[in-house]
């Protein structure tokens, strides 16, 4: 087994904001409440100095990344990566030199109706655009209610199935409406029924996957929080490139 590769990161996690992104879960174009996430990755080795020294001058003061990103609420973006771009921009000059790249996780926890969040992920190497990198996208928690299971009484009623979606774009600027996506998919889910969570995980990988020429490869975990007593859930993960469905 291999070592592990040494790493430093500075992080400020979940700096709570409300911005104009872009319509809201309702469609109109307002404030909305956004949490940002921001990881520094560091040169390696960089923290040693601080960590033996004890002293905070010597590493990368977030206190001071927070109070920058936290001034992004006073403008409005177009679009989510508008103000990742920012935020990364923002970042890159607190860490200076020391950085070789940015990492900002956005997330829009009323985005999307039925989800418990939805997230944009970039990362930057240093020299790079912010515009050119590969966006990873994750729809959280989406609950559906499905007629799904083998055994007779799940064929009676619908259950909760707890399913989570992680789009990985291709590099580069691309429009993608997201909760236009959720929605056509939940839109299919309630026409059919299941046998097992094989078949339904499938499905939506497959349409989103051809949801859009922008997206390389789809993630989808789905859990059935009914199906087994004495565990939170039985789950299935999928991952496929686009290219397995043409």
């Amino acid at each position: 087994m291999s070592r592990p590769i040494a790493t430093d990161v500075v992080l400020v996690s979940a700096i709570q904001l409300s911005v104009n992104v872009g319509p809201e879960c309702w469609g109109r174009s307002r404030n909305q409440p956004v949490a940002i996430n921001v990881y520094l990755h560091l040169k390696p080795n960089f923290l040693d100095t601080s960590g033996q020294s004890d002293n905070v001058t010597d590493s990368i003061h977030y206190g001071h990344l927070t109070k920058d990103v936290s001034t992004l609420s006073e403008s409005s973006y177009d679009g989510v990566r508008a103000l990742i771009d920012s935020a990364t921009t923002k970042a890159f000059y607190i860490a200076g030199e020391h950085a070789e790249a940015i990492r900002v996780i956005v997330g829009l926890p009323k985005l999307i109706l039925l989800a418990e969040g939805f997230e944009v992920e970039l990362i930057t190497p240093m020299g790079q655009s912010t515009f050119g990198q590969a966006a990873t996208v994750t729809v959280k928690d989406l609950i559906m209610p499905i007629l799904i299971g083998v055994n007779p009484p799940e064929r009676l009623a619908k259950q909760r199935v707890i399913t989570n979606i992680t789009f990985h774009e291709k590099p580069g600027v691309h429009m993608v409406d997201y909760p236009a996506i959720v929605k056509q998919i939940s839109e299919e889910i309630e026409q059919t029924a299941y046998l097992t969570l094989e078949k339904f995980v499938l499905h939506i990988v497959r349409s989103a996957c051809l949801a859009s020429e922008a997206i390389e490869s789809v993630t989808v975990r789905a859990q059935k929080p009914s199906a087994l007593s004495f565990a939170h859930s039985s789950g299935v993960e999928i991952t496929r490139s686009r290219d397995a469905f043409r």
